[in-house]
Formats: C-alpha cells, sequence, structure tokens
C-alpha cells in the first residue's frame, strides 16, 4: 500500500499537479538540484582564471630600442677587450721569440770577446815571423813557422765567419761613434779630414752587433 501510494504521488506530481508545502517533493526538487548545479558550473567557469592565460603587457619600442642600444655597447666593449687582449698577447708571443733567437745568436758573445784575443795575438806573431822570414834570410825553419800561423790565421778567421764574427775595415771610412773609439789623430794627408787613418786594434763584430770597438786614428786637418 505504501509502495502504491508513493507511485501515485509521484504520478500526480509529473502530471502538473502541486505538491504540498512540507512535502519531500518540495524539499529535494529536480529543479532545485538542477539550479545548483548550474550555479556550480557557472562558479567554476567565471572563477580565477589561470595567470599563465593572462595576456602578457608588450614591451615598448623605446624600451626595446634601449636594450639593444645597451647590447651593442656591451658587444663593442668585449669585441675592444678581445682585440686587446689578442694584441698584446701577440707582442709577447714576439718579444719571446725575439729573445729566444737573441739568444741562440748571441749566446756566445763572452766567448767570443774572450776568443778575438787570441787571434790578435796570433796575428802579432805570424806578423812577427813574416818581418824575420824575408827573402834575405835563408832560415827555412821560419819561413813555416811563418806559413804555419798564416793558415792558423785563416782558419780562424773562417771559423769566426761561419758563426757570425766578423772583423771591421774601418781603414779609409767615416767614423762611428757605436763602431769605432779615437785613441789618437793624424794629420790628413792625402784623406778627407774625419776618416780613419790607422788601426791599432781591430773590433769584431757579431751577427752585425758590435762586442769589440775598433781602436782608430782619425785624420785631422794640419794646423800650420
Amino acid at each position: 500500500m505504501a509502495a502504491r501510494s508513493s507511485l501515485r504521488r509521484f504520478a500526480f506530481i509529473s502530471l502538473g499537479g502541486s505538491p504540498r508545502p512540507g512535502s519531500l517533493y518540495f524539499r529535494k526538487s529536480p529543479c532545485v538540484f538542477s539550479t545548483a548545479a548550474q550555479q556550480r558550473s557557472t562558479g567554476d567557469e567565471c572563477g580565477p582564471e589561470d595567470p599563465r592565460d593572462e595576456p602578457k603587457h608588450p614591451l615598448s619600442d623605446c624600451t626595446l630600442e634601449h636594450k639593444a642600444i645597451k647590447l651593442e655597447e656591451q658587444v663593442r666593449d668585449l669585441t675592444e677587450r678581445y682585440r686587446k687582449a689578442l694584441a698584446d698577447s701577440e707582442n709577447v708571443r714576439r718579444r719571446t721569440q725575439k729573445f729566444v733567437e737573441d739568444a741562440k745568436l748571441f749566446g756566445i758573445q763572452s766567448f767570443c770577446k774572450d776568443l778575438v784575443e787570441v787571434a790578435d795575438i796570433l796575428e802579432k806573431t805570424a806578423e812577427s815571423a813574416a818581418g824575420e822570414a824575408e827573402p834575405s834570410n835563408p832560415n827555412p825553419t821560419l819561413k813555416k813557422i811563418y806559413e804555419g800561423l798564416s793558415l792558423i790565421e785563416a782558419k780562424l778567421q773562417s771559423v769566426f765567419a761561419k758563426h757570425g764574427l766578423q772583423k771591421m775595415n774601418p781603414v779609409g771610412g767615416k767614423y762611428d761613434p757605436y763602431d769605432h773609439e779615437i785613441v789618437c789623430h793624424v794629420p790628413a794627408e792625402g784623406v778627407q779630414p774625419g776618416t780613419i787613418a790607422l788601426v791599432t786594434q781591430d773590433g769584431y763584430k757579431l751577427h752585425g752587433r758590435t762586442i769589440r770597438h775598433a781602436l782608430v786614428g782619425v785624420a785631422v786637418e794640419s794646423q800650420e
């Protein structure tokens, strides 16, 4: 009976009947549920949006131009620094290479300074032997000694030239304070004043660098 009564009320309501206040249908009407669902759906749709979906404000042209100018200045500054660093490294490389080359060329400079003194002694000895071994002197021993000293002197000068050591020949040339040292003045007879007339000690250069100045006498005008 209870089930039939419920079915009748449901049928009555479905056919347009008015429910009584306080009835179950009035409290829990499908229309009420539908309205609440719509409100929830509408509330979800109108709720706060995802901040990531908010449109970002584009930067103004003035701001972009200012940033571009700053970036260009930074690029120029870094480029200039790179060029300076590259030039400095190249200068250091060249100086180091020059230092190494000079060390190879002039590492024997001190040895050469001592060796040219031996060459001076040998040259003076050969000149003395030449004076004794004149054709008027029939002594064959002195002649052989002179010939031997001459060969040694020639060989020594050849070894000097092989290693870049050369003897100066300043006679008849202009005086150069970087290569010559004046020890006396002589009358200018047949030569121009200021030229070198004689050499009292030979000078030497090692690969173009003077390692010993030549001691010379410079011609000057004679005062009557």
